[in-house]
């Protein structure tokens, strides 16, 4: 986790565009996460440029690796700000980062919640659209471990129908860019940022289940970010079959 990540040369973007072809990944399949640095809502006028300029960067080096999506965690007022306006700072430095880099959205994720972090409210995130200018180019990245610890009940297929339903209403499903899966190792709305395996946690598999099977999660990119990189691949197998 650093500030600054040195430009990527030719022969780098070369490699990266020629290894997404050999394994037979689409550009639009690729959601990368923007540094855990960042805080674009910052209350500080220092902290906030440098969250700012670090995120212009990250968006242009998606631009520069021919991918359309960036994902990132939208902020924290820690304390020192009120929410309402951090919220807002949060869409001025969206807005700043989509004036300045064409062709690329920014896909802003739902937060557990934990300590003073905003985005863990579907209503945070439907007014830092709606503040931003530019927001045909913004989309929504949803991380069911988040959504949970936020306290919206995934946990039975059920709750996964009024759960998405109020996203629809609140946010809108078509701005919908990709989803995070992952168990959660605390309980509904713990507001405890901490994944589990898939089948492991307080979360169940309910909604694992029901995201495989409903069309509306086909065609974006769904991604684990699940502890234990060795399981991740019979984790995928399950997941398939879940869709199968």
């Amino acid at each position: 986790r650093q500030w600054h990540a040195k430009p990527l040369t030719t022969d780098s973007i070369r490699a990266f565009k020629k290894n997404l072809e050999t394994v037979g990944i689409e550009p639009k399949q690729v959601l990368p996460h923007a540094s855990y640095l960042l805080n674009l809502g910052h209350p500080d006028p220092e902290g906030l440029e440098k969250s700012r300029q670090a995120f212009i960067d990250e968006m242009q080096r998606c631009q520069q690796l021919g991918l359309k999506k960036l994902n990132f965690h939208p902020g924290s007022h820690l304390g020192r700000i009120d929410e309402g306006t951090c919220l807002v700072r949060v869409a001025e430095s969206i807005d700043q980062a989509l004036e300045q880099v064409a062709g690329v959205t920014a896909v802003i994720e739902n937060t557990a919640g934990q300590g003073s972090n905003v985005g863990w409210r579907f209503e945070h995130l439907a007014e830092i659209i709606d503040r931003v200018a530019h927001r045909r180019r913004v989309g929504v990245c949803l991380d069911t471990c988040h959504a949970f610890a936020a306290g919206y009940d995934l946990s039975t297929s059920e709750g996964c129908e009024a759960v998405f339903d109020e996203f629809d209403r609140v946010v809108g499903m078509k701005r919908l860019r990709g989803m995070h899966l992952n168990g959660a190792l605390k309980g509904l709305g713990s507001r405890v940022d901490r994944h589990a395996p898939l089948r492991e946690g307080e979360l169940g598999t309910a909604v694992f289940e029901y995201i495989m099977q409903d069309p509306r999660f086909d065609d974006i990119p769904l991604i684990l970010e699940t502890p234990n990189p060795e399981h991740w691949a019979a984790e995928i197998r399950w997941l398939r079959r879940l869709a199968a």
